[in-house]
């Protein structure tokens, strides 16, 4: 008898263990993500909570009366030579109060699937294979702790005027970047090098810190190119950093010579060279240093290292697929899976220079508050739990002990995503309650002043009615009144003044 002999009536076997191992992944993952779908269901449920306050105030009746070019006049001419942002604005801001109810879910669902199709996608570049659901479950619990692992959660993810600059736009770089990754034809490449120039441009016009961080990004894949990935097959990513690099360098040079822009530097005395002053520097290097402190005993981010590390040890080798490199050879599984201990070095190292450069350029504008202003921490906080993720995921390859083992290490990792959730959870009731509360008392009083103004009285009292440490009319008990004329604007009202009882009877 033959080995062959011997070894076929065994193929049927292997065959029927695969796919019991298969549909255990399935069940695990399909249990695993209860807990992180269900977070995001009662995210997207409060969301429908939210009501304008502070800088919305001032935008909703510049939308309304002067549409899209007036909007883009006032952000470069006046506030801040954001254009992009302007524009982001006028997505939401046209559909008045509305478009704040909607804006959580809307955003939400886009940057969970643009986090899908990232994971997706470089599980294809790697060539590598996971369970189906596992790299949407990966997403999902990346999505939850980026969204609520925050002491600011109000702002950092239902305040659209701050989620738009500070939280949807670090996601929209990881979206620009998948044309790349699955770039296979001259087409493909051409199409990804476009992406990555108008994309430059548009994220150099919407958020200074978020350039500063696809910057740091981009150079650092420049620099570690010859390392991870010597030969040819880097000359599509190179082609496509330095076009990135060049998109994103025009459009901050269009925000920062914009008329907005000097007027917000000559407001908080923030030009470049007070920026790069030593004592600055070092007084940012030091509120850089209480982030981390907040950041690095933050648990519940222990969650999207859990995920990845469930995914790293679900994921198996596609065999040799087609196509895997660009017409030129660009983006190869190499890169990504030969040297994991110098790319977890390099994202380590470009977490901490964008982390304290995105400090030194917001620290004119708060001062020593940007150690606890976390709404503002987002352009560089995805970096690192996308890191934390990509870590977990090569913890995952890198175990090689048995089943037993691989079940037990899979199980800790399962109940360390389960404990992040319910964690993030009670701090998100919490808000949600206090939501309701401020939902409530500003609808009664947004149809007090309607009715007030379209009696013909131009004078109405105001309360004000904030949550999540939000900027309201009269804040401080009265004795800070912006932006109270922009609340008198969008009722069609000569002024308001500070009331504690309400417009309402």
């Amino acid at each position: 008898m033959t080995t062959d002999t011997l070894e076929t009536p065994r193929a049927p076997e292997r065959e029927r263990e695969r796919r019991d191992a298969r549909r255990r992944a399935t069940g695990w993952t399909a249990a695993l993500g209860l807990f992180p779908f269900t977070l995001l269901a009662a995210v997207f449920w409060i969301g429908r909570l939210v009501r304008p306050g502070a800088d919305d105030w001032c935008f909703l009746p510049v939308v309304r009366d002067e549409g899209a070019s007036g909007m883009i006049a006032k952000f470069y001419y006046e506030d801040n030579g954001r254009v992009a942002n302007a524009l982001m604005v006028v997505a939401y801001g046209v559909f008045g109060t509305s478009g704040h109810r909607w804006y959580a879910l809307v955003s939400g669902v886009a940057m969970v699937g643009i986090l899908w199709a990232l994971t997706v996608t470089v599980l294809g570049r790697t060539g590598l294979t996971a369970p189906r659901g596992t790299p949407l479950v990966t997403a999902a619990m990346a999505a939850v702790v980026f969204f609520l692992a925050t002491p600011e959660t109000y702002k950092v993810f239902y305040w659209p005027a701050n989620s738009v600059s500070h939280t949807l736009a670090p996601v929209l770089v990881c979206a620009a970047v998948i044309p790349l990754l699955r770039a296979r034809t001259r087409r493909g490449s051409g199409a990804a090098l476009g992406v990555a120039l108008l994309g430059g441009f548009f994220f150099g016009t919407l958020s200074e810190e978020t350039a500063v961080v696809a910057c740091v990004l981009l150079a650092t894949v420049l620099l570690l190119g010859p390392l991870a990935h010597p030969g040819p097959g880097r000359t599509l990513v190179r082609r496509w950093c330095l076009l990135a690099l060049a998109g994103i360098l025009a459009g901050v040079a269009v925000l920062y010579t914009s008329p907005g822009a000097h007027a917000r530097r000559s407001r908080f005395g923030a030009d470049a060279g007070s920026m790069l002053d030593a004592g600055r520097l070092a007084t940012a290097l030091r509120a850089f240093g209480e982030i981390l402190g907040t950041v690095l005993t933050t648990w519940q981010y222990l969650g999207a290292l859990a995920a990845g590390l469930l995914l790293g040890l679900l994921a198996r080798d596609a065999g040799r697929t087609a196509g895997t490199g660009g017409p030129d050879g660009g983006a190869a599984p190499g890169p990504l899976r030969s040297r994991p201990l110098l790319l977890a070095a390099a994202g380590a190292l470009a977490f901490l220079v964008s982390g304290f450069l995105c400090t030194v350029i917001t620290y004119p504008a708060f001062g020593a508050t940007v150690a606890i202003a976390a709404r503002v921490w987002g352009d560089f906080l995805l970096v690192y739990v996308l890191l934390l993720a990509a870590l977990g995921a090569l913890l995952g390859r890198a175990v090689r002990a048995g089943r037993g083992a691989r079940t037990a290490v899979a199980a800790v990792a399962a109940a360390v995503c389960a404990l992040s959730c319910v964690g993030l959870a009670a701090p998100l009731f919490r808000l949600g309650t206090q939501m309701e509360v401020r939902a409530e008392r500003w609808d009664r009083q947004d149809r007090a002043l309607r009715e007030g103004a379209a009696r013909g009285a131009r004078v109405l009292p105001y309360t004000p009615v904030s949550v999540g440490r939000m900027v309201e009319p009269f804040g401080r008990h009265g004795q800070r009144p912006w932006p109270a004329q922009c609340v008198a604007q969008y009722y069609g009202l000569d002024k308001v003044t500070y009331s504690r009882h309400g417009a309402h009877p």
